[in-house]
């Protein structure tokens, strides 16, 4: 910021002319009527920012105009060194001996200032767009922020300044809150919705990276949170008080802009493949608006599409008719997406474990259907996935799973229930405390991280490897005699983020209560060092898959029997470290069978033989999955013949 005040010191012939000598005992460079003791900064018509700047109380004007000759401002007259408002100590303070170096400064402040609003104006909200050609555009926020400061007068510019920057804070807050919603869950955070979703974050970098890391990240984060408002504050005040300064100067400035801008506009003229005329900012601001007020009309209007649920009216007796008599298993695998299997950075391995696993399959006397389902989350969120597949709605926010999960909504599960013909457990590793939603998933038994008898490590976020939750399900529920057979929800969690340390294949005698993979732990790979290389993440990713895919598999053909049914399917696509940009949120979605006339009721759907769907099978909304599958098994499964590719 320039160091002169805007009371400019008069030429010399007016200076001997007005100049008085100071009052006795008065230091030179201060004014006469200054009380004892007080500096020149110290005056309430000074500037905090110590550029000497006066406020409205002085005589000068705010575009920085001399005062008229002879006459003295309220903070006295100008002495020939220069204003007495220089910031610093009466007796040579170190702007009034090093004058160059407080300029050099203060221009250097100034220019960091304007910086960081204008970088803060073009910020983009995903990583992908985060390119130099997106800084190098004209922000039309902030000609018409230049134009309305310039109108107002001084005490209603200055609060217009502290608004605005606070304001712009927070926007750029949010920005980079979207970079990393997008960057894992591959969508912008939602400002009414998603601040739930800190818990599990902070959850996830203490199994990553241990409790301390994970306090130290909060605590920066907090830290970065409140120094971005604070200083983005501090930078439009100071640019502010510099355009009244130089209002001229910055009239012609922002008339001159504003034109460029609107012939660019006009004639779309861009650079490196990015517009010129930028006004994202408005429109992100627009976009948040309208994000809230549908984030509010979708909760309305979803609580009615809940309540209304045909399948809750068919009788007991009209559900699952072509399933009696059967142990059927729902498996959700962890990040199991379409990328696995078709990304050729991961897809060799995990195909040639899935046309083994077909083999194995085959071999023990299963067939197998696969196809395609898009889930309505990506790189995380599992129980929104969880609940779309068995609630037949599309669950794509926190707000409609807690709608959807405390309704008496008929889920996929809870019609094996509300049949009476089977009983109904949950394996639920990832689960660490109470989980009410049991009630709505119609489980009569839910065994959780705390139940399951695991005395092993924790594997990262996961509680217990794949191999020994399926060990523990045979020991405590499958493999046990009951007067009724079995439905089963299943959640696999190995292949959870961040795929460091992973377990390994035991034989099934091998697995006991869990306290041999305290050395299988010990020697897996530390997350911190896979996270510092991309390639190395999708390797371990990719190895985490065939684990849980090949410890299913075992299970199946070890403990399956001939009245054994198993849907197993992903949740949703990995985080985008994995994927890429442009990957979707399909995942695969497998139908295994001992007896062939279950596989028959299905043979309308056009899904594709073995465990690995290709890219011709079928793809559907997850949500459309209940109704299909509740169709298929009832007593007129005919009409599941229908044609089902998407």
């Amino acid at each position: 910021m320039p160091h002169a005040t805007r009371s400019s010191q008069q030429p010399h012939t007016d200076r001997a002319t007005t100049e008085e000598d100071p009052a006795p005992g008065v230091p030179p460079g201060r004014a006469s009527d200054d009380p004892p003791g007080r500096a020149p900064a110290d005056r309430p018509d000074e500037t905090p920012d110590g550029t000497g700047a006066m406020t409205e109380a002085g005589s000068a004007t705010e575009a920085g105009s001399a005062t008229e000759a002879g006459s003295a401002t309220e903070a006295g007259p100008a002495t020939e060194s220069g204003p007495v408002a220089e910031a610093g100590s009466v007796d040579g303070g170190w702007r009034e001996r090093h004058p160059r170096p407080a300029r050099t400064l203060a221009v250097l402040i100034t220019a960091l200032a304007a910086a960081l609003v204008l970088g803060a104006l073009l910020l983009p909200n995903e990583l992908s767009r985060l390119t130099p050609g997106a800084f190098l555009r004209i922000p039309v926020e902030g000609i018409a922020g230049v134009a309305l400061l310039l109108l107002l007068p001084p005490r209603a510019r200055r609060s217009a300044a502290v608004l605005a920057g606070a304001g712009l804070g927070l926007l750029t807050v949010l920005n980079l809150l979207d970079m990393g919603f997008y960057a894992v869950l591959d969508r912008p955070f939602d400002p009414v919705l998603d601040w739930v979703l800190f818990d599990d974050a902070e959850s996830f970098l203490a199994d990553a990276v241990g409790g301390a890391g994970a306090l130290a990240a909060v605590l920066g984060v907090a830290l970065l949170v409140l120094a971005v408002l604070l200083f983005m504050t501090l930078a439009v005040v100071r640019l502010g008080r510099l355009i009244s300064r130089h209002g001229a100067a910055a009239t012609r400035t922002t008339l001159v802009l504003g034109t460029v801008w609107t012939v660019c506009a006009a004639l779309g003229v861009q650079l490196a493949g990015v517009p010129v005329s930028s006004r994202s900012t408005a429109e992100r601001i627009d976009d948040r608006v309208h994000q809230v007020g549908e984030g509010l009309k979708d909760e309305r209007e979803f609580a009615k599409e809940a309540a209304g649920d045909a399948a809750r009216s068919t009788p007991p007796d009209q559900l699952l008719t072509g399933l009696r008599g059967k142990d059927v298993i729902f498996t959700f695998i962890e990040s199991y997406g379409r990328s696995a299997i078709q990304d050729p950075r991961i897809a060799p391995q995990v195909d040639a474990v899935l046309a083994d696993g077909t083999r194995r399959l085959r071999k023990a006397g299963f067939a197998s259907r696969s196809a395609w389902l898009t889930s309505p989350t990506s790189g995380g969120g599992s129980w929104l996935a969880h609940s779309t597949l068995m609630s037949g709605l599309w669950i794509k926010n926190q707000q409609r799973y807690r709608t959807v999960t405390s309704s008496d909504r008929l889920s996929l599960t809870g019609a094996f229930r509300r049949t009476g013909a089977w009983r109904t457990v949950g394996i639920m590793p990832g689960v660490t405390r109470s989980w009410p939603e049991a009630r709505f998933y119609g489980l009569d038994h839910v065994y959780d991280s705390r139940t399951l008898g695991y005395r092993g490590p924790q594997f990262s976020w996961s509680t217990m490897p794949d191999q020994y939750s399926l060990a523990a399900f045979e020991r405590l529920q499958h493999g046990r005699p009951g007067t009724k057979p079995l439905m089963s929800e299943i959640i696999l969690t190995s292949s959870h983020n961040p795929w460091a340390p992973l377990p390994r294949m035991l034989g099934w005698d091998e697995v006991g209560d869990g306290s041999v993979y305290h050395a299988v732990k010990k020697a897996g790979k530390d997350p911190k060092e896979v996270w510092q290389d991309l390639a190395q993440v999708r390797t371990e990713y990719g190895r985490a898959i065939q684990y849980s895919l090949r410890s299913l598999v075992s299970y199946v053909t070890k403990y399956g029997k001939k009245n054994t049914v198993l849907v197993f399917l992903g949740d949703h696509q990995p985080a985008r470290a994995v994927t890429g940009d442009t990957a979707g949120r399909d995942v695969p979605v497998t139908l295994v069978a001992h007896d062939p006339a279950v596989l028959d009721r299905i043979s309308g759907w056009g899904w594709r033989d073995g465990l690995n769907p290709g890219r011709t099978a079928p793809v559907w909304r997850m949500d459309t999955f209940r109704d299909r599958f509740l169709t298929a098994y009832g007593p007129h499964p005919g009409s599941g013949r229908q044609a089902a590719a998407r």
